[in-house]
């Protein structure tokens, strides 16, 4: 399945909390404030992580933490925060144990590029390919071992789960997906040819291959995330069920909340 949501596994007051922040200087200072206001330990000695940042950096702290299975929540000091809790230096013992946790299943991206070599990668939001030139790139598309689209000419396109629908997925008038839904998006960015094509919705367990066509004129880059390959000659996005992240949040601003609420945002 997608994400599943659980209630909080923590009492008040019995939880060994590690903060960790992003380097910019509104979360530096936030870093200071909760470990003077709260006991602090390591990580590996830690319940929970407190991820104080944007959403950029939650996600570098879910993909840190992933083998160890710690959940996180995020605090924002960035922007804009969609997966974040809002920041307060009060009451964090209360929260966390009043917290939802949502499980979210990764996208494993395997990237074979132009030398030979493979790359691996997990995103919680979204993989994407995007042209490196003032060239469109050509991306010929198989779901699960068949050719739907023999030449994709595009900007770009991505793989995004619903977690990541609202993210770079909307920006390229891809669907807002339900938290709970089994399914992927699959959204072209600024296609040219089929120009009338918008994606497709996959089963969540689909075998996504993209195959660059002419790459010596037209090269390509993937990224997970915020972790990129250039030079990509081929692409493989499943999702991957033997790893999961879990991510905390206030009841009432809970992530299948928001990704509801998007959908009638003006």
């Amino acid at each position: 399945m997608a994400a599943t949501k659980t209630s909080s596994p923590f009492a008040i007051g019995k939880v060994n909390i590690a903060f960790v922040a992003a380097e910019f200087d509104a979360a530096q200072d936030a870093l200071k404030d909760l470990r003077a206001r709260y006991s602090n330990v390591a990580p590996e000695d830690a319940d929970v992580i407190v991820a104080l940042g944007g959403d950029g950096f939650v996600l570098q702290a879910l993909r840190r933490f992933v083998d160890s299975k710690k959940p996180v929540f995020g605090l924002n000091r960035g922007s804009v925060g969609f997966l974040m809790n809002d920041y307060s230096n009060e009451g964090l013992d209360l929260r966390l144990s009043k917290a939802q946790a949502v499980t979210l299943y990764p996208l494993q991206m395997i990237a074979r590029t132009t030398d030979g070599k493979i790359h691996e990668s997990l995103a919680i939001n979204e993989v994407s390919l995007l042209r490196q030139t003032y060239q469109a790139a050509k991306l010929e598309i198989v779901i699960d071992g068949v050719t739907r689209m023999e030449e994709l000419i595009c900007d770009g396109a991505l793989v995004s789960t619903p977690a990541g629908s609202t993210a770079y997925n909307l920006s390229a008038h891809g669907p807002i997906i339900p938290l709970s839904a089994e399914i992927l998006a699959l959204t072209p960015i600024s296609a040219f040819r089929p120009r009338r094509w918008r994606g497709a919705l996959l089963p969540h367990d689909a075998d996504v291959v993209f195959r660059i066509h002419d790459t010596g004129k037209r090269p390509v880059s993937a990224t997970a995330d915020d972790f990129e390959v250039r030079d990509v000659v081929e692409v493989t996005i499943r999702e991957d069920r033997a790893r999961s992240f879990q991510l905390l949040f206030d009841p009432e601003t809970n992530l299948e909340e928001r990704i509801l609420k998007e959908q009638f945002t003006p």
